[in-house]
Order: C-alpha cells, then structure tokens, then sequence
C-alpha cells in the first residue's frame, strides 16, 4: 500500500506539473488498472504456490515457524513492481490526454469564428467530460468486482471523482428532487409544501411587523388596592414586585412569586402619614423606591418598607429658592437617575426641580428653576429624565416644556412655550427607547409627540382624551411602535380606557375598556411584557398573555388558596412530667375540640352572658335603669331629698347620744378633754346679722 500511495502522489505531481487536469484523470484510470493487474496477479501466484506444495506433499518449515513465533506471512518473497515501466505508461496516457484536450479547444474557436455562440459549446464539452468520467466510474466498479473475490477493500482508492457527472445528472433530469425520499403515501406536491411554508412565513413576518398583535390583553389580573384613587405605580426592574399608592395614604407590596389566587398584598404601610401618594419607582437596581407624597419631604424606602433616607425640608421664608437646602412646598412628581442609581429627581409647588443624592441627605444636589416667558416662577408638575440620563425635562402649569442638560441647570436647552394650553398641568412626559423621541400627556386632554432635534412644534398630536388627573400616564410599548395612554370618565358615565396609539401615524390602532372608573396610571414592563394599570375606583389591573408574556402574573394565578388555619388554643396550661408515677400522670390531650366543647358547657368558662337582675341589685349590679351605675346615680340625684333644716341643730341632734354613749372619739379625751361650752341663742339677735368684720364699709 505505501508504494501504491507513493505512485498516485508521483503521478499527481508529474500531470499537475505537465499536464492540463485532463491528463489527472488519465493517471487515476492507469492507476487504477495496474492495482487490478497486480491484484490478479498476486492471486495466481499464490494458488500456484499452494498447489506445488500439495502435488509434492512437502510440508515447509515456514510454518512450523510461523506458529512458534505467533505471526504468519513469514518467510514469503514480497511482491516488486517496476516503477519505471509505470511511470513511462503513465507520460504517455498524461501527454495523449492533453493533445484531446487542445484539439477540443481549438474546435471550440473554430466554432465561435464560424458564429455559433460559446453557451452551445461548453455543454457539449461538459457532456463528453461527463461521458469520460461516467466510463471512469464503469471501469473502477468493473475492477473492483473482479477483485472482490481476492480482497475484500473494494473501495476507490485515490481522489473522489469530480461532481461534474452528478451536475449533469442533474441537468438532464429536473424532474428529480434532491433530499431524501417522501414518505410512502405522501400525495401532495413538494411545490404546494413550498407555497405553504412560504405563506406561513409570510405570515409571521406579518405578526412581526404588527404591533398591535404583541399587545398582551387576554388575560387580566384584578389587585384590590382599596376604595380610592391609585395615583402610583411602581415595578422593579426584575419585575418580581409591584408596589402600589392611593389617595388613601397607603403603600401596598405585591409579590408575584409569593401570591396565590387570593391576591392579597404581602404588606401595607403609610411612609407619609396623611399625605397621599403621588409618584412611586424602584431604582435601577431594585434595592430602593422613591415616594413622593403631598408633604415637602421625600422619602426613600428599602424593598421591605424601611426607611432608608428622606429628604431634608427647605426655609420657607427665603426668596431665593437655590438658596434653600430642600423643598418648601407639596411635591408633584419623582423619578431616579436611569444610570446612576444614587441619584433622583423632584418637582414642587415651590417653583423648582432638585436633584438629590441618596448619600446625602441634608442638601440637595442640584436645582433647575422654571422660568415663564416674561421670567417669572412657574410650577412644574411632572419631571422626568432623558434615556440616556443627560438631560432632564419638566412639565410646567403655564403649558410650556422646559428641558435643561444635567450639568448646566441655568438656562435651558429646549423649550416649547406652547406645548399646551396655559393653566392645565401637564401630567406626564416620558422619552422613548431610541431617546429622540418625547411623548407629553396634557391636562387640555391631549397627547403629542415632540422630537428632540426640533422641538419648536409636535410631530403629531391628538386631541379628546378626557384627563382629570394631575398624574394620568403615558408610556412607550416595548418595541417603540406604541404609545399608550388612559383616559378619565366621571362616575356613572362610561368606562375608562386604555389606549393605543402607532408611534408613526399616531393612529388609534387599539383600545381596553378597563373599568367603569377612570385610568390614571399606567406601565408596560419591557421584561415581563405585561400593562399594569391604575384606577380611580382603588383597583389595580394586569393585563398580560400567557404566550407572550413572561413570569409576573403568570405566576400567582397557577397557585390555589391556602386553606385557612383555624387556631387551637389550650384551655388550660398542660404541664408535661414524663417522669411521673402513674397515678400522679396526667393523660395527654390529643385533641382540644372535645375539651373546647365541654368548656362550652361550663358558665363560667364558656364566659356565658348573665341573666337580667331582678331586684334592687345584687354582686355590684343594679337593676334600674340599664344595669348601670351611672344611670343609678343619676337617678339618685333626680330623687334626692335635700334637708333645708339649720345644720348646727342637724348636729346638735345627736349630741345627747353621743356624750351618753361615747365610742368613736370621746373616750380616748376622757382625762383631757374639757367641758365643751356651747353658745346659746338669744332672742335678740337676728339669724341674718352679719358680723362686723363682713359688714359691708359705708
């Protein structure tokens, strides 16, 4: 095999180097016909061998060797090929295939002279390349067949042989599919499973490109946060926690992984006392949440409702509000820095947006001052920060969009003096994915778009969409093709909505009767891909699909109730002495139901009311007049029967008694005690004279 090898490489080189590649295919096939030759060959030889060794009936000691040493083939003569006589057949079969080759060629010009076209040409030369090479195949096939009787390697041996007869296979039948074979019984068209395939993925680049279609409405979730007004929302970024604030001063945590089908918030607190509750948001890591409430101060809570810092209150009585260290009036708006997670935003009544820093908590970090347009203080009532954090942007009262870059707080970089009717307040302003994009929900009941590279004037704007909130929502969806806001409805007069509306045409594409109560706030978590949804009537909605969505809801809707735990109490102290002897051992109690319902039978156990009193009263109760003592007293003072006598002859009445029969003080002044002296009355005197010490002065 390693002189066989050592021919084909020998061979390849000398064609490559003189020979075009047709003179190749000629060294394989010589190639291939000499290791037949010398197969056969070495098959006669060795069956003239053995027949010698028989007819002579000579046993030879190779074998005997052989089987003492453990290996056979010793002592054969090996085969030896004559290399120059192959390498001399092989040059000539290389040179005569060139000279095929050039005379092709020089017909192919003498074809293109004459007019016909070259594409008329090189099939034809491909179908005699692919007639060459198919009678190569025949030749190896017939060769290995003569030599499978003597080596069971029938395989090719050298290069694989070139695909130019697979190509021209292919070419003569179209009819042919290439895969495999159809399963027996199939009956359609492989063309129809095509079209088929083809208009399914049409349809679902179709899916993709509707935005309406990755709105996760079809299913709901309902969180009873109480009977007023949801004024904030606040998700995590994992989306694990809800935490929800009213107009009743409350606080609820909603964990989605630990809830079951009851729905029921894990906790409930009031961070602000009589405050209510205007904007809630986690950080950007989720370990902290701003609350912003209707006092100056804000405050920062951990995920189990700590206090962690809150913010310092401000000089009320100085002008300049820079000069203050914190706000002096009502917040109306909150949000964190969405990178760096120590910082957050505020707006007040006070005429001001401050930035703080969650490490220190005695001064603000930074303050921006919106100014009207003949300078004057202005209130802001909704901030918010810019995607990338670098520019910070505020809703004002007088309907104007002030946006001012982070470092420079002093004049603004954008500013709209038109955004919106003056005198509403602006609820909401939240950029979009891409942050070229500002989306301002006013109080005039409109929505519209501004861009950030020209903000002189909306790019869309849509008018009627009722807002009676100072905090009603606007968010982008996900993917940055929606934007979705509520709308407001008085009581009894309709259910609010939850609409949507293209980024790009800003038509109304969708909307979700929610309640009969209005929509106040909104979120759409990207991660969760779930709307949450604030309402005026304190219930707070999800709404997500089970496809589509992901954890959140998902979660607490596939766990049942726990059963309710009904508490056991021991009636009595049971001591345990497992040392005792058996007379002085108590039994062990291994239920308290029969002894609860003995204890029922005992009055003075089952704490069993008592019976009316009959009678004056009895164990300090009385009788009349409601059984109460109060009510005996006063109806002893209504029937007091007061004694208009002297009181010194109500004294003197017991005076024989008590000198004829001492008890009480007498006898301890027996020896001491002097005659006692009365004063006697006379007639003269008038009972009504007055001494002379109170005589009235003339």
């Amino acid at each position: 095999m390693l002189l066989a090898w050592t021919t084909y490489w020998f061979i390849k080189t000398r064609s490559y180097r003189s020979t075009p590649a047709a003179a190749l295919r000629a060294a394989q096939q010589t190639y291939n016909e000499n290791v037949r030759r010398s197969k056969v060959t070495f098959v006669f030889e060795n069956m003239d061998s053995k027949r010698g060794d028989e007819a002579t009936g000579k046993t030879s000691d190779d074998g005997d060797i052989a089987s003492v040493m453990g290996f056979s083939g010793f002592g054969k003569k090996a085969r030896t090929f004559d290399l120059d006589a192959i390498f001399e057949q092989t040059r000539r079969t290389a040179i005569e295939r060139s000279q095929r080759v050039i005379e092709e060629r020089q017909k192919e010009i003498e074809m293109e002279e004459e007019g016909e076209s070259s594409k008329s040409v090189k099939p034809s030369v491909q179908s005699q390349r692919g007639k060459a090479a198919s009678s190569r195949v025949q030749k190896s096939d017939s060769s290995s067949d003569s030599g499978s009787d003597s080596d069971s390697d029938s395989e090719l041996i050298g290069p694989p042989v070139p695909p130019q007869h697979a190509a021209q296979q292919g070419d003569d039948d179209d009819d042919e599919h290439v895969g495999p074979p159809l399963p027996p019984g199939y009956t359609g068209s492989t063309a129809h499973s095509d079209d088929d395939d083809d208009e399914e993925g049409e349809a679902q680049d179709d899916d993709d490109d509707n935005p309406v279609k990755k709105i996760p409405d079809t299913h709901e979730i309902t969180l009873q946060h109480g009977t007023k007004t949801v004024s904030a929302l606040g998700l995590d970024p994992s989306g694990a926690r809800l935490v929800s604030g009213g107009y009743d001063y409350d606080v609820r945590f909603w964990d989605f992984a630990g809830m079951d089908q009851a729905l029921q918030a894990f906790r409930s607190l009031q961070p602000c006392e009589c405050h209510q509750i205007k904007a809630l948001q986690y950080s950007i890591t989720g370990d902290v949440m701003l609350v912003v409430s209707g006092n100056a101060q804000a405050k920062v809570l951990d995920r189990d409702g700590f206090s962690v810092m809150e913010c310092v209150k401000g000089d009320q009585y100085i002008v300049d509000m820079a000069n203050t260290k914190g706000h002096t009036a009502m917040l109306n708006c909150g949000c964190w820095h969405p990178k760096i997670k120590e910082e957050f935003m505020t707006c007040s009544n006070d005429g001001t947006v401050r930035t703080w820093d969650l490490n220190s908590e005695k001064k603000h970090k930074s303050v921006f001052k919106p100014r009207s347009f003949q300078g004057k203080k202005v209130i802001p009532t909704c901030c918010t920060y810019s995607r990338d954090g670098k520019l910070i942007a505020a809703g004002c009262q007088d309907g104007t969009i002030q946006i001012w870059d982070r470092n420079l707080s002093v004049h603004t970089k954008f500013h709209c003096r038109q955004a919106h009717t003056p005198g509403s307040d602006t609820s909401c302003l939240s950029f979009s994915y891409d942050g070229t994009m500002l989306a301002s929900r006013g109080g005039d009941d409109t929505l519209k778009m501004w861009d950030i590279r020209n903000f002189r004037k909306p790019v869309n704007g849509v008018s009627g969409l009722t807002n009676y909130f100072s905090m009603t929502d606007c968010c982008f969806s996900p993917d940055d093709k929606l934007l979705v806001t509520g709308t407001s409805v008085k009581k009894d007069e309709g259910n609010g909505k939850l609409v949507f509306f293209d980024r790009i045409s800003f038509q109304r594409v969708y909307e979700i009767d929610v309640t009969n109560a209005s929509v106040v706030r909104c979120l759409w978590h990207p991660k969760l891909n779930q709307i949450m949804v604030g309402t005026g009537n304190g219930l707070v909605k999800v709404y997500y699909d089970p496809v589509k969505s992901h954890r959140g809801a998902k979660l607490c809707v596939v766990k049942s109730k726990r059963k309710e735990k009904h508490a056991e109490a021991l009636t009595q102290d049971y001591i345990i002495t497992p040392h005792a002897l058996p007379m002085f051992r108590e039994a062990r109690q291994r239920s308290t139901r029969k002894q609860l319902e003995k204890d029922r039978l005992d009055p003075k156990k089952s704490h069993k009311p008592e019976p009316p009193v009959s009678g004056p009263g009895r164990g300090g109760r009385v009788a009349a007049h409601g059984g109460t003592l109060s009510s005996f007293i006063v109806k002893n003072i209504a029937l007091d029967k007061t004694d208009d006598s002297n009181p010194r002859e109500a004294i003197l009445r017991h005076a024989k008694e008590a000198s004829e029969n001492p008890y009480w003080i007498a006898p301890a002044y027996t020896e001491t005690q002097p005659e006692p002296v009365f004063a006697e009355e006379s007639e003269d005197e008038e009972p009504d004279q007055e001494p002379e010490w109170k005589k009235r002065k003339i």
